[in-house]
């Protein structure tokens, strides 16, 4: 079966701007995409570029985007992404600058790999006890599983408008020693993590779970950082804050109560105060204005779901 592939061709030595290239091979049954592009390169155009090692899905070199998903390309069936596509393009990586084809600079990935202090930091002479690493591996939620592939920060949302988001491989790492009890810096770890860049800066848009080669969940381990932050007691952002209130006012009222919400929010911030009037007149005039003194039919049994699930905490 002959398959055409559409690679974008990128060299910022010679061209001013990506463009698309044919490259046209014969399938043989269970032929991989990089097996496609090896041929390629060894057959066809020697200059064609991209990373690949271990060919096993271990290594993460091959991730690259495909039809508009990042992939590895070791574990993309040739025929299969061509029957569910229709089509096979091929392209680098988002969110990070083109070295070449395929190939992208990954320097501001390890560079926020690094912030996040990825090893354990202990006190010299203290161990921990050997009964307190029993459940270790279920409390990281696959956490440690990160083979550095990239995917999930080239799908990132919140990384294509903010360049510095410490990104979802860094957060899940930082959680990966968040849950190690034999990490002795848990709370500086979150308090490294409150500000701008940050935990709060995910907008759990979810494309890292959908693109992650090795089930790793980044956005639900940023969602347990968050969860531990607040019971750290990093609780007075605005962010952490609409958690908070969101939890308040659904067991106070049996419904989410839009108007007093961002009020709650943004209390004691004079300026973010203000910031919210042109959102409030546009909920008014929407109707997202609930009446205040209006009861919600089953608010009594929505409290009492709050007050046992205060009592089991």
């Amino acid at each position: 079966m002959r398959v055409k592939i559409t690679v974008k061709k990128f060299n910022p030595d010679v061209d001013q701007k990506p463009y698309p290239r044919d490259y046209f091979v014969e399938a043989g049954r269970g032929m991989t995409l990089l097996s496609a592009l090896l041929a390629i390169k060894a057959e066809t155009d020697g200059t064609l570029t991209f990373r690949a090692s271990c060919r096993a899905a271990i290594c993460g070199s091959c991730l690259m985007q495909v039809n508009g998903s990042q992939k590895l390309a070791c574990k993309v069936p040739l025929k299969e992404e061509l029957e569910h596509h229709g089509k096979i393009e091929v392209g680098p990586m988002a969110n990070m600058p083109v070295i070449k084809d395929m190939v992208v600079k990954m320097d501001s990935f390890w560079e926020k790999i690094r912030a996040v202090t990825p090893y354990l930091v202990t006190q010299e002479g203290k161990e921990v006890p050997t009964e307190a690493l029993k459940g270790l591996h279920e409390n990281l939620h696959n956490a440690d599983g990160c083979i550095m592939c990239m995917a999930c920060l080239s799908a990132c949302t919140s990384a294509e408008v903010s360049p510095g988001f410490l990104g979802p491989a860094a957060l899940a790492k930082a959680y990966r020693f968040q849950a190690d009890p034999r990490d002795q810096a848990h709370v500086p770890r979150l308090e490294a993590l409150q500000g701008p860049n940050g935990i709060w800066d995910c907008v759990r848009c979810v494309f890292c779970v959908q693109v992650c080669p090795k089930d790793v969940r980044p956005m639900e381990q940023i969602v347990r950082l968050r969860r531990l932050s607040i019971d750290a007691g990093f609780s007075d952002s605005v962010e952490a804050k609409h958690i908070t209130e969101f939890t308040k006012v659904v067991s106070e009222e049996g419904r989410l109560n839009e108007t007093k919400l961002p009020i709650l929010m943004t209390w004691g911030n004079f300026r973010k105060m203000l910031r919210i009037i042109p959102l409030g007149i546009k909920m008014f005039l929407h109707g997202k204005t609930p009446f205040p003194f209006k009861r919600v039919p089953g608010r009594d049994e929505i409290r009492a779901i709050f007050k046992y699930w205060e009592k089991a905490k």
